[in-house]
């Protein structure tokens, strides 16, 4: 296992970002303090060629100025939160609306805007980068002081752990993710709609016209959201109304890892596996792409990319019939994902 440190960049307040690269055998996974982001995976293909897997930026100041959440952790809360509002013990919290009517992410200013403090470290022989945030209560709305660990690893068997934890001297809710968008051919190779996917969810959430959770669970058998044998993601996806942006509800119980998806990708030779404690599974498609530039003058168009987000169900904070994402004193928030990587 190989750990090195570099600068990434500088921020217009003098602050600098580091770039951290862990390297396993022929995989490297290069991940920044700025904003928790995984900028490389670079993973060997069925016959030997290595290819950086991930969408994302060369420069630190592309991911400043305008960009996807391209690898990004997540928080307070990945996805959407209806009208940027919700209510704890009968007190109404009000957010920053960055999306529309609602809240996204976590607002203008989420934890992927941060530069986290960071300490790379190897134990039993696998290389870990641990991400620490303090975020003060009112921050973007939310209540309460925040404190977030989260912590990558590559460890032995081609697997790119998450383990995300976080502590709150009050009430509110929190849901963390990354936002890493894959190719499994390679970034800038095409689109994904080839790629087979499986997705271990027998339900998933219908949304508005604004991608907020109904509150109904719809099963997904024999319709374009069924998933439940591999097929490739673009077969079915003019059943959709645009694409896929949805989150499924993961089988089993909710807080055991277990799987929830696996992508393969017939060119390459490549797949991956992916596992989580999490209630649910957001899968996006790369709908909005639209001809950004990415690393190398690579062009991301339409379908560029998929994201497969573990999370809790977006809007949370507002259905009482969701699983709880409210966490406090005497309740922390601790979860973990697995992305399990063959060639």
């Amino acid at each position: 296992m190989g750990i090195t440190k570099k600068i990434f960049g500088v921020l217009g307040n003098g602050e600098e970002a580091e770039l951290y690269t862990l390297s396993y055998g022929d995989v490297s996974l290069s991940i920044s303090n700025y904003g928790g982001t995984i900028i490389s995976l670079v993973l060997p293909s069925r016959s030997g060629r290595r290819d950086d897997v991930v969408l994302g930026y060369s420069t630190l100041g592309s991911y400043m100025n305008n960009y996807p959440y391209f690898g990004a952790t997540i928080g307070r809360f990945a996805n959407r939160i209806a009208l940027g509002r919700f209510a704890i013990d009968g007190r109404i919290y009000t957010l920053d609306k960055n999306n529309g009517p609602n809240t996204l992410h976590g607002g203008f200013k989420g934890f992927d805007k941060y530069v986290w403090e960071a300490e790379a470290y190897e134990e039993n022989g696998n290389g870990y980068l641990r991400l620490t945030l303090e975020s003060p209560d009112g921050d973007e709305g939310y209540p309460g002081k925040l404190r977030a660990v989260v912590t990558y690893g590559l460890e032995e068997g081609y697997r790119l752990s998450a383990n995300y934890f976080a502590t709150v001297d009050a009430p509110c809710p929190i849901n963390l993710t990354n936002h890493a968008y894959f190719n499994l051919k390679g970034e800038g190779r095409g689109d994904v709609l080839g790629h087979e996917l499986e997705l271990y969810a027998s339900a998933y959430l219908p949304v508005s016209a604004s991608l907020i959770p109904t509150g109904a669970l719809e099963k997904t058998a024999g319709g374009p959201f069924d998933f439940s044998e591999r097929k490739a993601m673009g077969r079915d996806m003019d059943g959709t109304g645009g694409g896929y942006d949805h989150c499924f509800a993961v089988d089993g119980t909710i807080g055991t890892l277990r799987p929830c998806a696996a992508v393969y990708e017939a060119e390459s030779g490549r797949s991956m596996q992916l596992s989580t404690t999490q209630p649910g599974v957001q899968f996006y498609s790369g709908n909005f792409l639209d001809g950004i530039a990415g690393k190398r003058g690579s062009i991301y168009g339409k379908h560029a990319g998929f994201c497969l987000e573990t999370q809790h169900y977006p809007d949370s904070p507002n259905q009482a019939g969701f699983p709880s994402c409210v966490y406090g004193p005497g309740r922390d928030y601790s979860e973990r994902a697995e992305y399990s990587f063959y060639f």
